[in-house]
Formats: C-alpha cells, structure tokens, sequence
C-alpha cells in the first residue's frame, strides 16, 4: 500500500531563495549558541545527503509509472532546491575560523561508502533518513517556538524545508515498497530495522560531533560542548527525544509514512508557501 491508496499528497517543488545574511551569526537562533551550532551541523550534512537521496530515487525511475513516478520527479527536484539553498547557506560560515572543510569531507566520505553499497543500500539509508528529517520537520512546523526569535528569513528557510520533507516524506519509501514487491513483508521489515539502527548511530553522532567542534571553533572546552549539545538533541528542547514514539513506529510491520497522519499541519504550511508566489520567483 502506498501513499496514493492511504493518503494523496501532491508534491510540489517550490523553486525559492533565501537571503540567510542572519546566517553568519554564531548565534542566529535567538541567542543560543548551542541550538545554532546544531543547526548548523544539520544544514552541512544537507547537500551531500539530499545528493544521495536523489540519486538513490533516480536509479529506480525506470521501475516506476504513473503517480509515483511523477512524485519522484518532483521529489528529486525538492531535494535538489534543498541541497542549493543549504550549500548557499553553509557558505556563510567563516571557514578560516570553523573546520567547515574537515567536516563536510568527512560527510562526503560516508556517502561515498553508501555509494559504494550499491543501489538498494542508498535507499535504504534513504528512507531511514528520511524518517528522520519527516520527525524534525513535522515538530519544526508543530512547535514554532524554537525559531521565533531566529531572523525572519532563517526561520523561512527551515519552516520550508520542514514544510516540503513533510510533503515528500512518504516518496522514497513507496519507491521502495514498489522495488521490492517482490519481497516478503517480514524481508522488508528485517531490512528497514537493521538499517535504521545504522543510521541512527551515525547520524546522531554525527550531528553531535560536528555540532561540538564548531562551538569548540568558537573557544567552548570540547566536552563541554559534547554534553550541551547531548542535552539540545535529547534532553531540551529535545530534538530527537520529542519524536521517540515516530521513530520507534518504524520497526512496525505496517509501518508507512503517512500513518502520522499530519496532513492538516502541512496544508496550514502550504498557505505561507504558495506554489503561485514560488513559480513566480
């Protein structure tokens, strides 16, 4: 069953520029130097990462027909506008004073061992990442407060990003799902689990790591920095903690993305984003 039989949602690419001059402080959201450092460790992993996505998608097009084929169309093209505006963003760091360099090869690394694996394993870790960003993304646009006080154009960029993750969050996986109907649901579910357990250790630690050795950059002790960063990520706010009963539905055997079903959300969110004013920019 894919998103077409649950829940329709169109993906739309919305074709946007952000200005981010707010960017270039250490402290762009609201002063707190520790949620910026963490989103700045995100948005570094974006370009290389969504790269990946695309291409893990793209493979298997000639599999795909009809609806989903042009979902995958329109989510290679999102992905593609995310990873522009994230490398424009990411320039902004100052990378005489942050290790901007050291961390984005060792981004580069671990996709390039992805694209080593092989097609299927790019999916995988492709959909698992997915779930991912669909978590962040969808408290992103539940719970405002943590970009309130980030400027006007930073906290756009991100609520766009969210917006679009949640609208295509369900796109790789049913290219998956179509990929392997020739699977059995315990092979799929078996596959799914043991990458998700991969992924989740290297992601939360890399965004960890990365995020601590740019407060470290700024003179912060580097366990220190570990520790608050911890506390961001799974303590408070919470970035990853708030989402612990999502993550844990993706061991389910009838696990699908839009079994959360937050499709009011979005629409709210697409209003502040209109596909109009986008084909118009």
């Amino acid at each position: 069953m894919t998103t077409a039989t649950l829940h329709p949602v169109t993906v739309t690419p919305r074709d946007l520029h952000f200005a981010n001059d707010g960017g270039k402080s250490n402290a762009w959201l609201g002063g707190d130097r520790i949620g910026t450092a963490v989103f700045n460790a995100l948005s570094l992993t974006f370009p290389d990462g969504e790269r990946l996505f695309m291409d893990a998608v793209r493979h298997y097009r000639p599999q795909l027909s009809g609806r989903l084929l042009e979902e995958a169309r329109a989510f290679i093209a999102q992905e593609a506008i995310h990873s522009r505006e994230h490398h424009a963003l990411n320039g902004l760091l100052d990378r005489d004073h942050y290790p901007v360099a050291a961390i984005e090869a060792e981004i580069r690394s671990r996709t390039n061992m992805m694209r080593d694996r092989g097609p299927m394993a790019m999916l995988n870790v492709t959909i698992a990442l997915e779930h991912f960003t669909a978590m962040m993304a969808d408290w992103f646009l539940t719970d405002q407060s943590l970009l309130k006080n980030a400027p006007e154009d930073m906290a756009r960029l991100w609520q766009w990003h969210a917006m679009e993750e949640c609208e295509h969050k369900a796109v790789a996986f049913d290219v998956f799902l179509e990929v392997t109907k020739d699977w059995t649901p315990k092979q799929r579910q078996q596959a799914r689990a043991r990458t998700m357990r991969i992924v989740t250790y290297f992601f939360t630690r890399n965004v960890t790591t990365f995020a601590s050795k740019l407060l470290a950059a700024d003179g912060m002790n580097p366990l220190i920095a570990r520790a608050r960063v911890l506390w961001f990520l799974f303590g408070a706010p919470g970035l990853f903690r708030k989402s612990w009963k999502d993550y844990a539905d993706w061991f389910k055997a009838d696990f699908h993305p839009w079994n959360h079903d937050n499709r009011a959300l979005l629409d709210t969110w697409r209003q502040r984003f209109p596909v109009e004013v986008a084909a118009a920019a």
